[in-house]
């Protein structure tokens, strides 16, 4: 039997479980070099899930990891493929697949922070720039992190060659299968070594995940964070608000004058963020706006902007649902209630990250009772939502957890969309 019919069969791994003791990250085998730049930028322990993961991925061995937003996930494989990779290979020796421009420029920065101090050259590819000058960075790149679509027409192109990658990471592996990149996914693997060593990162390790798993991950090692089974990914107070249509902006305008960090607030269009933005500038607040129908050096600009405070709100489609991981942001605010559950929790996992309090906050309409009532039963949150004076119902079959998707109302389908 191949190498790459044994990953098709490869067996059941037990989920190791969290030491009661934190280790250090030397005790892990991370080097004293890339230790001490880790402690520099104030990371002196590992959280839980790179307690979990990093002697394993140091060790070459591929790696499914079910981690919640915010986790501080992004280091867990980071460390390893720094530790892992030799400089000066020539092309990529790592890739990491991301599903958003915004958390493959992420998750960029948190690698160009610890690859210094080992000569490594990093390299993002995604849409929203120029193919040539990018295909010339990731070319001779040890590392490159990627959204799939962009990362396809770079190889079709015989701009990236894809053949010396060694290491290959799928972050957010859920979020990429929602937004339809399956097909995009697998073609890359496909291109990849068989010899090569997989991590995969996601919220489940169930369903069409586990098959993409099954298929290309060999011999695995699975890992859970013991005691994080319950559906919320932060430790965020969550408040709903009880507001008509036509009080949205006086609601969203007494939120904001209150004690605050860095506030993020969702809507669900691109006319509606850039509306919204203006009509707060007029109110005297530093509001900026973020969605997909801006250039790629409009969203960084955006983006830099509130990340350094200089605008203290953004507003923002879910194309910032992900890959934003900002210390201060202390509030996220709903102001168009998000589709589903997932969409809620991904929204408000940008605040409360990796330990960090912060709050979520929901406005609902009498329109959108029902809808939002069903995404606070299912994630538990009936008291928030009955102490702003509304009532959640309980639907039938609703559960979120493993191999629960098929039995759960589902909102309407999103259409496929490419990485670029």
């Amino acid at each position: 039997m191949s190498q790459q019919a044994d990953r098709r069969h490869a067996a059941v791994v037990p989920i190791r479980a969290v030491p009661a003791r934190t280790p250090s990250f030397t005790d892990l085998g991370v080097s004293r070099q890339v230790a001490e730049t880790l402690r520099m930028r104030g990371i002196s322990e590992p959280f839980p899930i790179q307690a979990l993961v990093l002697r394993d991925a140091l060790a070459g061995r591929d790696v499914l990891a079910r981690s919640r937003t915010g986790s501080g996930k992004t280091l867990a494989f980071a460390v390893p493929i720094v530790e892992r990779v030799t400089p000066g290979g020539g092309s990529p020796n790592a890739l990491i697949l991301a599903p958003t421009r915004e958390l493959a420029s992420q998750v960029t920065e948190e690698f160009r922070a610890i690859a210094d101090v080992k000569r490594l050259r990093v390299a993002a590819v995604y849409g929203g720039v120029g193919l040539g000058p990018q295909a010339k960075r990731a070319r001779h790149a040890d590392i490159v992190i990627a959204t799939p679509g962009r990362l396809l027409d770079l190889v079709q192109r015989k701009m990236l060659r894809l053949d010396r990658v060694r290491i290959c990471v799928l972050d957010e592996a859920d979020r990429m299968l929602d937004m339809g990149f399956l097909p995009d996914v697998t073609r890359i693997l496909e291109m990849l070594r068989p010899e090569r060593q997989t991590m995969l990162f996601s919220a489940t390790l169930e369903g069409a995940i586990g098959r993409l798993a099954a298929r290309f991950i060999y011999d695995p090692v699975r890992h859970e964070v013991a005691g994080e089974d319950g559906p919320l990914v932060t430790e965020a107070h969550h408040r709903f608000v009880a507001v008509d249509q036509a009080g949205r902006l006086r609601a969203l305008v007494r939120e904001l004058a209150a004690d605050r960090g860095l506030t993020l607030v969702f809507v669900r269009t691109k006319r509606g963020v850039d509306r919204l933005a203006r009509n707060l500038k007029a109110e005297g607040f530093h509001a900026g706006a973020l969605h997909g129908g801006m250039t790629q050096p409009a969203r960084e600009r955006a983006l830099g902007r509130f990340a350094a405070g200089a605008n203290d709100v953004l507003v923002a489609t879910d194309v910032a649902a992900r890959g934003l991981d900002l210390e201060h942001i202390t509030h996220v605010i709903n102001f168009d209630p998000p589709a589903d559950e997932k969409d809620y929790l991904h929204r408000v996992g940008r605040t409360a990250r990796a330990g960090r309090s912060g709050t979520g906050i929901t406005f609902v309409t009498p329109e959108k009772t029902r809808e939002v009532g069903r995404i606070a039963s299912v994630l538990k949150l009936h008291t928030q939502f009955g102490d702003a004076g509304l009532r959640a119902e309980t639907p039938r079959l609703a559960k979120l957890g493993p191999g629960s998707d098929a039995r759960r109302p589902r909102s309407r389908p999103r259409p496929a969309r490419r990485g670029r």
